[in-house]
């Protein structure tokens, strides 16, 4: 019985389109010789940071707390206890990048903080990777059709279609963190920056397998026959 004939093809595609939000963190720290000083001071700088940001209203997608922690410092021998520090880090998505850059500057100029960011995204389900996916397949149908034109059959039914993998890859080191601070001058505003976004990079990946019409190839000698021939 003859196999059904087929042809084995991968579709890929990849698209640069700009980010949808950006993401950035804010850290307060506090210290203090006495620990309620230092909780109460840490809890002031936390709610400031919480203030400013909830200022900007639908500029922010999402505010999230992170790592917090508060611990005692001690002498370098021994348990005495000489005060206590602590850190709050607060995690901010963004929306419009118009305002990104002022409103970094001005949580950097909060006493005790530390602003890292931005990283530019995509959403998870952004409309973008459904695109991707479907170019993918797209691409892979007209390859088969390629192949089995060269082969001059034709393509006949779907037998397989595997996802080989869906990655967004930010241009250039997107995750990298920068960390921005700066001593403003007594009384003045903060500098300007204007942010540039990062083009994001999404790549879709699909493996097919297509049933084609049995070539017309030429008669021939098989190549068993040949091999044979030549032993002989």
């Amino acid at each position: 019985m003859t196999e059904q004939p087929f042809v084995l093809v991968r579709g890929e595609v990849v698209r640069e389109v700009p980010p949808e939000i950006a993401r950035f963190s804010v850290t307060v720290a506090a210290r203090d010789r006495n620990r309620p000083a230092a909780l109460a001071r840490l809890a002031e700088r936390s709610e400031a940071v919480r203030t400013l940001v909830d200022g900007y209203g639908d500029a922010i997608e999402r505010r999230e707390t992170g790592n917090l922690w508060v611990r005692p410092e001690l002498k370098r021998s021994g348990e005495k206890v000489t005060g206590y520090a602590g850190s709050a880090t607060t995690t901010v998505t963004v929306t419009d990048f118009g305002v990104l850059g002022e409103l970094m500057l001005r949580l950097a100029d909060q006493d005790q903080s530390t602003v890292s960011g931005p990283w530019w995204e995509l959403r998870p389900g952004s409309p973008v990777h459904r695109e991707a996916r479907r170019a993918a397949v797209a691409e892979a149908v007209a390859r088969a059709r390629e192949y089995a034109d060269a082969l001059g059959a034709e393509v006949t039914a779907l037998l397989q279609l595997a996802d080989a993998g869906l990655t967004a890859q930010p241009m250039m080191m997107t995750r990298a963190a920068h960390t921005m601070g700066y001593a403003a001058a007594a009384g003045g505003a903060p500098p300007e920056l204007e942010l540039d976004p990062q083009v994001q990079t999404v790549q879709a990946t699909v493996e097919a397998r297509f049933a084609i019409t049995p070539p017309p190839l030429a008669d021939g000698p098989s190549a068993d026959g040949d091999h044979r021939a030549a032993a002989g």
